[in-house]
């Protein structure tokens, strides 16, 4: 059991980019925020990145998802064990899969690595699996970040509607009205998945040029989005639906075959420019246009997204630094402080966040022997 108050936590993230796993310490409650601690990151080798790859669209069971849960524990592992002056552990694991619609069979998601290793390792209470329950329950799973974000809104003193967008594989995006007492109030939050960011870039510069990632956007800079392909992509299905709607990373994995015989800068333009569009497009969903748009994660660095953004988007698009918080470390942030949510019985989702039918806590909690 946690002790009345606030607590320190330490948050675990590896997200759909592939590129490492985020650590970071929140003192929190569980409904504010009081401080954020000391952050820390580890790089995942070309090898373990490739084992991690090769278990994409897997689930338990598969070949190859043992050597991906390995990976990831022994990454988190490491990392962690130097961030341990905490009460709670948030661990995410990386997804792998993610069917909460069942078009593949049962609905499910799977994110690889074990809490239960992990406690032992660490010696600390581990919240982990924090998506399943969401997912059984109909809910989409996704995103989970949505409660943090009214917590940040609130830590940073923000007055009217704004939206948090974080730019990793999938981008996703939450409204939010800090007017509001709490996340769980109607009209305090919505959130949804608004398509492919980063991780069809990322795979197009890493098939052509051997590259992780277009750095700073460099390489779309110099080249020309060609629109007709970017309206094609916002015909598909997914933007016709009402949030909120969540993605697998290779639900647009056609977007490459669309761009093949465009140049590479051409092609990196086109896809960032299709990674804008569908922001803006789920710009329309809003209840009231946001007063200004903070941006998280890798994509917030590259600085042809952040101009195309601008360009279609009727409101400031700045980084989420420019509210004093840390756009590297805000995912990880969000699983330390839902993690206290999950140890005090507080829900972590809600209708207006994954679609689940009413406000529930997911995750589970495994204790060192």
């Amino acid at each position: 059991m946690l002790k009345p108050g606030p607590v320190w936590a330490v948050g675990a993230m590896s997200g759909t980019s592939l590129d490492g796993v985020d650590a970071a310490l929140v003192l929190t409650d569980g409904e504010r925020i009081l401080d954020f601690g000391r952050t820390d990151y580890r790089a995942y080798s070309d090898e373990e990145r490739s084992a991690l790859r090769a278990a994409l669209g897997c689930w338990p069971d598969d070949p190859g998802v043992d050597e991906a849960a390995e990976v990831v524990e022994t990454a988190h592992a490491e990392l962690l064990s130097s961030l341990l002056d905490a009460a709670l552990v948030g661990f995410h694991g990386q997804t792998l899969a993610h069917d909460p619609d069942g078009r593949m069979g049962p609905r499910r998601t799977h994110q690889a690595g074990s809490g239960e290793v992990l406690a032992e390792v660490l010696g600390r209470p581990v919240v982990w699996d924090f998506r399943s329950t969401d997912v059984e329950m109909g809910g989409q799973g996704a995103p989970l970040a949505p409660f943090f974000h009214f917590a940040c809104a609130k830590w940073a003193g923000l007055s009217a509607p704004v939206a948090f967008l974080n730019l990793g594989g999938v981008g996703n995006v939450t409204w939010v009205d800090p007017r509001q007492p709490g996340p769980e109030a109607v009209g305090a939050v919505l959130a949804f998945d608004t398509g492919p960011a980063n991780a069809p870039i990322n795979d197009l510069v890493r098939a052509r040029l051997g590259m992780d990632c277009d750095e700073g956007g460099a390489l779309a800079t110099s080249g020309t989005a060609d629109e007709q392909i970017v309206e094609h992509f916002l015909s598909h299905r997914f933007f016709h639906r009402i949030p909120p709607k969540s993605l697998d990373r290779n639900d647009f994995h056609d977007l490459l075959e669309a761009v093949r015989d465009l140049s590479d800068a051409d092609a990196a333009a086109t896809l960032t420019a299709c990674a804008a569009a569908a922001v803006a497009r789920g710009f329309e969903h809003f209840p009231d246009y946001p007063r200004a748009l903070y941006v998280t994660g890798g994509g917030r660095l590259n600085e042809a997204l952040m101009v195309a953004l601008t360009r279609r988007l009727n409101c400031p698009v700045a980084p989420i630094e420019d509210i004093g918080l840390d756009g590297d470390m805000l995912e990880a942030q969000a699983f330390a402080y839902l993690a206290v949510r999950v140890a005090r019985g507080l829900p972590t989702s809600g209708p207006t966040t994954t679609g689940v039918a009413g406000l529930i806590g997911g995750g589970r909690i495994s204790y060192p022997d």
